[in-house]
Formats: structure tokens, C-alpha cells, sequence
């Protein structure tokens, strides 16, 4: 049973700050709040005057498209701050909405859409500071897991995982991507703010350990490595080959990885996406130890792994696709073989250029020939559906089965677009699939739009936010 969002956002009250910045919707305007959803002010977690001010900004532009967008970019765009954001002393505690645990990657892309409200709003700022903390931290206690608790006394549902679980784990599926977004955000947070407190020991302690990691998981030693993963389930994409060590890899220079994006499980070990990813952010981590830590052996080491990754993806990520010429692969072992799909989740191959566009830009030939691809039926998770009569169409995840589509993934697609016309039409077909709830989802079935994954979903809320921005904002 779907649990309507408003009831779970309102349920969030414990330990909530909130301002009185009412949306003002001018009286000349009668707009029904038929898909307005926001929780009232006095139920929100966290309200930032910078974000209001871009809500305000973004009125006329919104209601002259039409009066449901404009509420259901209310509703999203605060969405994280709104419902999923637990402040306490120097570390902020993020929920990914309808789960009560902090998975590194959203936690890392749920504040991000706020960054560019940083400067002009201290309270914002020092809300994410704490994001920032809180993530190295949880590296500290275990880099290999993905998902945590604030609370250490409570007992995971996966307790019983063939892994080595500790207090405070939620989950300990290994994805290369988890250790990314953490860097990414804090670089990011550096160059907005200047603040250069987060860069003590608790960062150090976090770099050593994913550095230490990133060797492990470049195979050179073997494919036993100390991380195994095992879970007792009916989903084959819920635990790993081999008795818990995966498949094989070759060594490469890239890092190997057990589960995607989506905590699916990976068919070859190097994800393509979350390789680009890793030598984006190790590149940004080197400056940071450059610059500030005045640390030049770990800087060195980050350089010295980003150029590994580097040769390895120029030497297996890419091949030749019989129809769309050469393209990126989703997922290779290093042996030559090649897994040619996308998933709807991020780090995606649809995704690279809103991630790290340094190294793949929107205008890469690659990348343009990949995107035709997985935007078409060659890719086996493109999935279409007729509503209203209209064809749908998106990426979906064997997370989510055969057939879903991931708002996700055409919100991506707008994002990873300088077509404002491109943009518009994916922030429409997002409008007509939220089946009524003013929100995104995780999944949707393109036949019946009402019949979808997870009512409360806030990273996909604030992506939808940052999409409408870029499309109709100046």
C-alpha cells in the first residue's frame, strides 16, 4: 500500500527548524491548490530564505506554462529541505525520504541542488557543512557501506548479511559511487564558501580510507579481496556471484565496484559511469590537499589513481555498436567483454556530463552516439508506454522491473541538455506522469502513470527543481 507523502512529510516534525517564509502567490493570480503538497511551515525540517527567494523568482515564469507546474515545483524543489534534513551540532543527518537512513550518494545529490543558494544564505551553508561532516565520518567507520544510521543502537534489517556489519550500518553494499559524491559535494562546498574547517582530521582519516580502498578494488593483487558481499533473497540482483566476491576482473587501472547506483548488483566490475566519476572527484580531492591540507603525498596518490582510471577507461570503456558507431560501455571486466545498457539511476551514462562534463562534455561524439543509443530500444532498460494517448518514454532499472520508467532518467536527459525546448518538453511529459501527487517518483509504469515506486523520493524532487530552473528560469 502507497502511503500518500503528506502524511509521511508531516510525520517529521521531531527536532524541526523552521522559518515564517510563506510562498507568496500574488492575489491577482487564483491558482487551486489542487497538486499543492508542501507540508506547512511548522512541519518542516529546515527552511532556507535563499531557496524561498528562487520559489518567489520563479512564479510568473511557472503559472504562465501552467498553474500545476508551478505547485508541483513548489512541492519538489524544497523538497529535501522541507522533509528529509536533521540538523544537530556541527552534522546534518539526511533521510532519502521514505527510508530512515543516509545513503551517501543521495544524501551527497539531495543538498546539491542547493549550492548555488550557499553564499547568500549562512544557515544553508552551515546546514551543508554538516551534510558534509556527518558523510566523512560514516566513511571512517566503514567505506565500503553505502547506507547509515545517526543512531548506532538500531539494529539493521540486514543485520544478517554475509558481510561485516558494524553499528551505525544500515546497509553495506559496496558502489564505487558512494565514495564520489561525498567529494564532489565538499569541492564544490570549498568553492562556494571558502570555508576550509572540514578539512581537518575527519578528512584525512576519510581520503586514507577511500584511497586504500580504491587500490584494493584495482584488483592487483587478486580478486579475493577483503570486502564480500552475500544476502538471502529471491532477487538475484540483491547479492553477488561467487560466494560473495563477484566476478572476475581483470586488472586495468580502473576501480572495480559490487553493486550500481540503483544497489543492484553489477554483471562485470568496472561501471563504466562511476570510473569517470571516481577520476573526476580524485582530481578535485588533489587540489583541495594541494592548496589547503598542503599534503602532497596524498594529493600525488589521488593524481596517481585518477590517471589509472584514466588509461583504463581510454582502453576498455568504449565500443563499436553496429548501428550507432562508437559508444560508451555500461559495464566491462577488463577481459573484453562489454555490458551495452543504461540504468536509470546516477552515476548513468546519460548522466556523465552533468556530473563530470570536464571529461565528458554534452558535445563528446561518444557520448552523442551513446545517448542515441540508450534513449532507444538497443538499450534492454529503455521502456515505453501510451498515456493519454501520447507515447512515454524513459530509462528504468532492474531495480524496479521490466517496464518502469525512472523520472529520473528524463530529468537527466533535460539536464544533460542545452536545448531549452529539449528541457521544457521533459519537464511536460514529468508533469503528466506524476500521477496526480504533485511529487516525483522512483519508478512509473508508462501505461498507467498511477501504479509507481516510492511516494516520497526527495533526490528525484530536487533534480525535477533544478531542471525546472534550468528550463524556464533566467
Amino acid at each position: 500500500m502507497k502511503i500518500p507523502f503528506l502524511f509521511l512529510a508531516m510525520t517529521l516534525s521531531t527536532g524541526a527548524m523552521a522559518s515564517d517564509i510563506p510562498v507568496q502567490v500574488p492575489v491577482s493570480i487564483q491558482v487551486p491548490d489542487t497538486f499543492l503538497h508542501r507540508p506547512p511551515i511548522e512541519k518542516r525540517c529546515f527552511t532556507s530564505k535563499a531557496v524561498e527567494k528562487q520559489i518567489h523568482q520563479m512564479h510568473d515564469a511557472l503559472v504562465r506554462v501552467s498553474p500545476k507546474l508551478w505547485q508541483m515545483f513548489q512541492n519538489s524543489f524544497p523538497n529535501t529541505l522541507d522533509t528529509t534534513v536533521f540538523p544537530s551540532g556541527d552534522r546534518t543527518y539526511v533521510i532519502t525520504g521514505d527510508i530512515d537512513a543516509m545513503w551517501l550518494r543521495d544524501s551527497g545529490a539531495q543538498v546539491w541542488t542547493y549550492m548555488p543558494y550557499v553564499k547568500e544564505d549562512k544557515e544553508l551553508a552551515r546546514l551543508i557543512r554538516g551534510v558534509i561532516m556527518q558523510q566523512l565520518e560514516f566513511i571512517c567507520l566503514d567505506p565500503y557501506a553505502n547506507a547509515f544510521y545517526n543512531d548506532t543502537t538500531k539494529v539493521s534489517e540486514w543485520v544478517s548479511d554475509n558481510t561485516t556489519m558494524k553499528k551505525g550500518v544500515h546497509e553495506r553494499k559496496y558502489e564505487l559511487d558512494s565514495l564520489c559524491y561525498p567529494l564532489r559535494l565538499a569541492y564544490q562546498y570549498w568553492l562556494q564558501t571558502g570555508d576550509t574547517t572540514i578539512f581537518g582530521d575527519t578528512w584525512n582519516r576519510a581520503m586514507d580510507a577511500i584511497l586504500s580502498l580504491m587500490r584494493e578494488q584495482q584488483r592487483r593483487a587478486g580478486n579475493k579481496t577483503s570486502y564480500h558481499f552475500g544476502r538471502k533473497s529471491i532477487s538475484a540482483h540483491d547479492t553477488t556471484a561467487n560466494y560473495g566476491y563477484g566476478h572476475p576482473a581483470r586488472p586495468c587501472g580502473m576501480v572495480a565496484s559490487f553493486f550500481r547506483p540503483s544497489d543492484d548488483t553489477q554483471l562485470f566490475p568496472y561501471l563504466i559511469p562511476s570510473n569517470f566519476f571516481a577520476e573526476s572527484v580524485l582530481r578535485k580531492a588533489a587540489v583541495i590537499l594541494t592548496k589547503v591540507n598542503k599534503d602532497e603525498a596524498r594529493a600525488r596518490e589521488c593524481l596517481a589513481i585518477a590517471d589509472e582510471i584514466h588509461q583504463g577507461l581510454q582502453e576498455h570503456a568504449t565500443v563499436e555498436h553496429p548501428v550507432f558507431g562508437r559508444v560508451y560501455a555500461f559495464e566491462t571486466d577488463g577481459y573484453g567483454s562489454h555490458l551495452l545498457m543504461d540504468d536509470g539511476n546516477a552515476p548513468s551514462l546519460l548522466s556523465l556530463p552533468y556530473l563530470c562534463p570536464e571529461l565528458v562534455p554534452m558535445n563528446d561524439p561518444t557520448y552523442v552516439n551513446t545517448r542515441r543509443m540508450i534513449w532507444s530500444e538497443a538499450n534492454p532498460y529503455f521502456f515505453t508506454g501510451m498515456v493519454d494517448g501520447e507515447r512515454v518514454g524513459g530509462i528504468g532499472s532492474p531495480h524496479t522491473g521490466l517496464g518502469n520508467v525512472w523520472p529520473m532518467s528524463i530529468i537527466m536527459k533535460g539536464l544533460t541538455s542545452n536545448d531549452r525546448a529539449e528541457q521544457r518538453e521533459c519537464v511536460r511529459l514529468l508533469t503528466k506522469t506524476d500521477a496526480g501527487t504533485g511529487y516525483m517518483h522512483e519508478s512509473f509504469d508508462p501505461n498507467n502513470p498511477a501504479n509507481f515506486t516510492r511516494s516520497w523520493f526527495a533526490w528525484a524532487n530536487g533534480l525535477f527543481g533544478e531542471l525546472v530552473i534550468r528550463a524556464y528560469g533566467k
